[in-house]
């Protein structure tokens, strides 16, 4: 198998050189070039040819989210934003990942980045503005007694903005976990609240599971649960990383299962791994409805093939029919209907 060939874009020639010293750790990668500005980057993109850039968010002449910008309307490729992981640093990388960026990662912590690089070399990239349309909601829906859940991870951002436009705004009680570094999701819960209908917001120990509102668990310590009972409410508990994840899909998805059973809808989106495959199993098994993201419209056909595999997947669609189906497994009959 061919070596994945990257390119590394920092106006620090010390980053630089941390970077490339942490790719060439993996055999399977090799470092092609480096370049400190998007104007360099840009002649060395057409001399090399790369199958994955690395790029630094701060740069001069041009900064990193503008030539990304530019690199997925005229040369889509995979790209991996390099950014410090504070809270303006998670706004601009939201902004790279809803422009396409496969994934982001934050100095000076590169754990992670080769297998990131090896998944991305592999990812399917659109050109910007080729973004799915979410299908809208049934004319007929009305909010029975089903919840929603969801799990994502690579390629989450893009997903989750589509799948959750076309919620009304009386949508289903819907809970999310997204994998992502903990000062991305609050940034990311207010991004999503500005685009879709309903009340979106980062999950808190307590917050109501009612009609109309959507919690997107909290990166960090703790996973995300919910509690069922006459007042259904999700919870915020701190325990060990679940396949390599805090919070966890499965975590979620099993609380769900315990909490509410048959009465839920379990939706699997694209990302890396394995996560969320045996709890929504388990939702499937109790007579839960599951859907899951299918292989062409995912940025990483990895969670939603592991679900798909082990039986846990009732229904594979594309992403933009997703929320509609959800939303069609949660309406009530009408009354008087024929």
């Amino acid at each position: 198998m061919s070596r994945v060939r990257v390119l590394v874009v920092d106006d620090s020639a010390t980053m630089r050189g941390v970077i490339t010293a942490a790719l060439r750790r993996d055999p399977d990668i090799e470092v092609i070039g480096g370049a400190g500005d998007p104007l360099e980057a840009r002649e060395a993109i057409k001399a090399l040819s790369p199958d994955v850039i690395t790029l630094d968010v701060e740069m001069p002449k041009m900064s990193g989210i503008e030539f990304l910008d530019k690199i997925m309307r005229l040369r889509p490729m995979p790209v991996i934003m390099v950014s410090t992981l504070t809270q303006a640093g998670a706004a601009i990388s939201l902004q790279a990942l809803e422009i396409g960026a496969f994934d982001c990662v934050g100095k000076p912590d590169f754990d992670g980045l080769a297998e990131k690089v090896k998944a991305a070399a592999k990812a399917r990239v659109r050109p910007l503005g080729e973004a799915p349309r979410p299908q809208p909601p049934p004319a007929s829906y009305r909010p029975n007694e089903r919840v929603i859940a969801i799990g994502s991870s690579t390629g989450g951002v893009e997903a989750l903005i589509t799948v959750l436009a076309g919620f009304p705004k009386n949508c289903p009680p819907t809970v999310i976990t997204q994998h992502m570094p903990a000062t991305f999701t609050k940034s990311f819960a207010a991004r999503l609240d500005r685009l879709c209908e309903p009340s979106v917001e980062e999950a808190w120990d307590g917050a109501p599971l009612r009609i109309g509102s959507i919690y997107l668990a909290p990166g960090g310590p703790a996973h995300l649960e919910v509690k069922g009972g006459l007042h259904p409410t999700c919870r915020l508990r701190e325990s060990d990383l679940v396949n390599g994840h805090r919070p966890s899909v499965d975590v979620l998805f099993q609380s769900v299962n315990e909490a509410f059973g048959a009465r839920s809808v379990g939706v699997i989106l694209t990302g890396m791994g394995k996560d969320g495959a045996k709890g929504l199993k388990a939702l499937r098994d109790a007579g839960a409805r599951t859907i899951g993201q299918d292989e062409d419209s995912c940025v990483v056909y990895g969670m939603p093939k592991a679900a798909y595999e082990l039986g846990a997947v009732e229904r594979q669609l594309t992403l933009s029919k997703i929320g509609r189906a959800a939303l069609e497994l949660c309406t009530s009959e009408m009354k008087g209907a024929a």
